[in-house]
């Protein structure tokens, strides 16, 4: 089946799930669920592209697992978030800005089902891939575990700080929070170079660059930084001003040294 044909076929499907997802934030008052979606949406994208794909079997399978694995578990882990914690406080700003404008709560979740199929062309260039290089699988795969495990222990680290009142209101400066602001979007980041590896002698090797640069984009002046840290600064305020001065924003890397410099345990 014709790649383009199968991204057009994601795309009609994320239109659905996407009312449908807008439909149940409206019952439950919650836009957080747009993120599951989103991630669930390339869940799919992946393993349809890998299982019609035209290209050669090994790249396919390459993609349908770990692509698969990789939306399945990050769509897993927002679902926790979505289901026993309030409205996300981005979400809920938003939701103010717009006075609970339910038309533009839906054109933003028809906008998300946009990028469904936008941040699906990596997959298009390793589904069409009929070269197989066992080299470019593995520098994939290793990518692709650096990438996934990062964020799954940056994630954990995380949640697990949050889950105690006392840290209420600070912010978490534990394992990989100390060498980065973000450290689950850095990791989030890196795992697109792995698409790039597998379209190495694809027709449309190209394409898979448009993972880590759309990426880097909307994490870094759309909607991941920008909005995290707005919200971060209206919550958390001196304690989160004091640990931008300390700690790099998205590359990890060592801590500046100072007096706010504090370890939270």
């Amino acid at each position: 089946m014709n790649a383009w044909a199968i991204l057009l076929l994601v795309w009609l499907l994320a239109v659905l799930m996407m009312a449908l997802g807008w439909r149940w934030q409206r019952r439950h008052a919650n836009t957080g669920i747009v993120d599951v979606l989103w991630a669930s949406g390339l869940c799919g994208a992946a393993i349809f592209l890998a299982l019609l794909g035209p290209g050669a079997p090994a790249p396919r399978l390459s993609l349908g697992l770990l692509g698969g694995l990789w939306g399945l578990r990050l769509a897993l882990h927002l679902w926790r978030r979505v289901g026993s914690e309030p409205e996300d406080g981005r979400y809920r700003a938003l939701r103010e800005r717009w006075n609970g404008d339910q038309r533009r709560l839906f054109a933003f979740f028809q906008f998300q089902a946009m990028l469904i199929p936008l941040f699906a062309l990596p997959f298009v260039a390793v589904a069409t891939n009929i070269a197989v290089s066992l080299t470019w699988l593995i520098v994939g795969t290793a990518i692709w575990m650096a990438g996934v495990f990062g964020e799954a222990i940056a994630d954990a680290q995380l949640a697990r700080f949050r889950a105690r009142p006392q840290h209420r209101g600070r912010t978490c400066r534990n394992g990989l929070w100390r060498y980065s602001r973000h450290p689950n979007y850095f990791f989030e980041w890196l795992h697109w170079f792995a698409y790039v590896a597998f379209a190495v002698g694809s027709p449309l090797a190209w394409l898979a660059w448009s993972g880590p640069v759309l990426m880097f984009l909307f994490l870094r002046f759309i909607s991941g930084i920008p909005f995290t840290e707005a919200q971060a600064l209206r919550t958390r305020g001196e304690d989160y001003r004091a640990y931008q001065r300390s700690t790099p924003m998205l590359f990890p890397w060592f801590p500046k040294r100072s007096l706010d410099l504090r370890i939270d345990r």
